[in-house]
């Protein structure tokens, strides 16, 4: 079932009428109920993965609070260095779950999700000595790597005692599904999340308006924007080769741009319905191509996943005690100013691995990381070098033209790493970053009719300039702290529904339908 078919419109209109319908006290039953129609649609039987992964979370959970309540007694009237070695137990206590619940759910996502890329690359050794191994070639639940996150981050904020582990399995089962954002996310914090889910929150006609907003906005950037873009990239991607290379590399950063109405576009929609319901989730990008750097661009665009990395990999990695050594002999050997960006420089690089990793289980997707992740490595490492280059250029951080440059090479670094992405492999993605540099004397291509030739008509291109330049005026009232929705919310009522109606027949119309079409391929749903 389709984010943006007619099915899932009727699903939405139909699970929000039933939410509404029943007593606050159970409201959370219909979007436990919904959730798992929803899973069981998309994944049939894997919704017996989701299950189990959310029993073991769950159960992990209780035992760790069960320990915390065992032991609350006996901490009173300790002294202070018992009372260290009592909780120093705890902890340890405690901690041994949380690995339980750790290891369980990357254990399910690497043997569902990544059982064929490690067999393949062992195979490439074993087959020297005339051995080959088969890959199971298992079916993969929709979501695994979203609410698997959400898993991992529950059991560690337990064990942290930053949240309250869940008594109600049925409950935490809502919380592991909510099926607006178990497609492409945005992944939810336990805190954050899950108190909105279970008590039951009342219709508020304003609400209704500004979440339909951003569902029809979500449904414009998909099939308007998205979807017509993807017609002519896939034609370059699929047949490079025949391409000069100014068409290559505008390939990739239509791709980049795609990928960002796509995501964002799903992510409006779930966004938009959660907010008719009174549920809140984590905006998820905030305008990407406006950044002025690579780390300022990972710190708009996927914010969730960044957010999480960020608290889960990163700080432990970089404040560790191996770190801590790392760094002590670091600047013994390039000197206090280098040294001690040494142990985030390492975590760094390895956060970037694990989010090429975690977007699929080929190597063009870890080079993309990797890719992402040098830049921001190097920015940490030369970060005063660079502030001591700009004073000495007498460049001003606010000059407008220093502001368009830094966006400028932000987009164009970020689209060189969009072949790795997008292209079917990482061999492909070399030969298309090499052809790309070819042919750059002849620009006949933006004339000649050759467009024409990518998928889309005169009309077509036009509609999709349309909407690319709606795309960055909109991003541009928001980065100047414009907010829109509530604007429209202020308009009178004639106002407002005329401009509901015009985005409704916007999408519409003027959204990609055809035989070939398949609505459902969101590019996170992959993920």
């Amino acid at each position: 079932m389709a984010f943006v078919s007619a099915a899932f419109v009727a699903f939405m209109a139909i699970v929000g009428l039933l939410y509404f319908a029943m007593p606050k006290e159970r409201r959370w039953i219909v979007l436990l109920v919904a959730s798992y129609v929803f899973f069981f649609i998309n994944s049939h039987w894997l919704i017996v993965v989701l299950f189990i992964q959310t029993l073991v979370t769950f159960m992990c959970g209780r035992q760790m609070a069960s320990i915390d309540e065992k032991m609350s007694s006996v901490l009173e009237g300790l002294e202070k260095k018992e009372l260290r070695e009592v909780k120093a137990s705890i902890r340890k206590r405690k901690s041994r779950w949380m690995l339980v619940g750790i290891i369980f759910n990357v254990g399910a996502l690497l043997f569902l999700k990544y059982n064929m890329f490690f067999v393949r690359n062992i195979n490439v050794i074993t087959q020297l000595f005339g051995v080959h191994i088969s890959s199971l070639g298992l079916l993969v639940p929709i979501g695994i790597s979203f609410y698997t996150l959400q898993a991992i981050a529950y059991v560690v904020d337990v064990q942290r005692g930053k949240v309250v582990a869940d008594k109600s399995l049925p409950q935490f089962m809502l919380f592991m599904s909510y099926f607006p954002q178990i497609l492409q996310g945005p992944i939810a914090r336990y805190d954050h999340l899950a108190h909105q889910l279970y008590e039951g929150h009342s219709f508020e006609y304003k609400r209704l308006g500004q979440g339909t907003q951003l569902i029809l906005w979500g449904f414009i950037k998909k099939l308007v924007i998205a979807d017509r873009l993807a017609i002519p990239v896939n034609q370059i991607f699929d047949n490079w080769m025949y391409y000069d290379g100014p068409i290559v590399f505008l390939a990739a950063m239509g791709y980049g741009l795609q990928v960002y109405a796509d995501f964002s576009g799903g992510i409006d929609i779930a966004r938009g319905f959660s907010q008719i319901l009174g549920i809140s989730l984590t905006d998820n990008f905030r305008q990407p191509y406006f950044s002025r750097s690579i780390e300022d661009f990972w710190r708009r665009w996927h914010i969730t996943l960044g957010a999480w990395m960020k608290d889960y990999i990163f700080y432990p990695l970089s404040l560790c005690k191996l770190f801590s050594r790392i760094g002590k002999t670091a600047r013994k050997l390039f000197g206090t100013s280098i040294g001690k960006k040494v142990p985030p420089f390492i975590a760094m690089f390895v956060v970037f691995l694990l989010v090429g990793l975690w977007h699929g289980a080929k190597w063009k997707y870890i080079m993309f990381g990797i890719w992402n992740g040098v830049f921001i490595m190097f920015g940490i490492l030369l970060a005063d070098q660079y502030d001591a280059a700009k004073k000495k250029c007498h460049i001003r951080e606010d000059s407008m033209s220093w502001v368009v440059f830094q966006i400028i090479r932000t987009i164009l670094i970020c689209s060189i790493g969009r072949f790795f992405s997008r292209a079917d492999s990482f061999m492909q993605s070399i030969g298309m970053m090499r052809h790309a540099l070819d042919g750059w004397y002849d620009w006949s291509f933006l004339t000649d009719g050759s467009l024409t030739y990518l998928g889309l008509d005169f009309g077509g291109w036009l509609v999709l300039l349309a909407g690319i330049l709606v795309l960055f005026f909109v991003d541009l009232a928001h980065e100047r702290g414009y907010a829109i929705r509530e604007a429209i919310s202020r308009e009178p009522i004639v106002a407002r529904w005329i401009i509901y109606i015009a985005a409704f027949f916007v999408a519409l119309i003027l959204g990609v339908y055809g035989v070939d079409y398949n609505s459902a391929a969101f590019i996170y749903q992959q993920f």
